[in-house]
């Protein structure tokens, strides 16, 4: 069974950085696109960055350039560097794998970490 695990959420102040991490199991990650997801309290989720298994990534037009997602397909882990985070960044982050030609509907998710932004 696949497993999905965030890991590196917490509280720091605007400005501040951070390192998520998800480490996951199964044969699929290779070939997987991993992508970190947030919801923030009252919001829809909505996807944060992605990366296919080849490394080519995206990011949502309000990260660009502060985020960083990246991939270790020898270790099956996901990592997510964010830096010069702002209070709307404040959510919780969920780690999601897709294969593609797969329905979304058999999508992996992980549990979700809190990050925190705030003075």
């Amino acid at each position: 069974q696949v497993q999905l695990v965030e890991s590196g959420g917490g509280s720091v102040q605007p400005g501040g950085s951070l390192r998520l991490s998800c480490t996951t199991s199964g044969s699929f990650f290779s070939i997987a696109t991993m992508g970190w997801y947030r919801q923030a309290p009252g919001k829809q989720r909505e996807l944060v960055a992605a990366v296919t298994g080849g490394g080519r990534s995206n990011y949502a037009d309000s990260v660009e350039g502060r985020f960083t997602i990246s991939r270790d397909n020898a270790k099956n882990m996901v990592y997510l560097q964010m830096n010069s985070l702002k209070p709307e960044d404040t959510a919780v982050y969920y780690c999601n794998a897709h294969t593609i030609g797969i329905p979304r509907e058999y999508d992996y998710w992980g549990q979700g970490t809190q990050v925190t932004v705030s003075s």
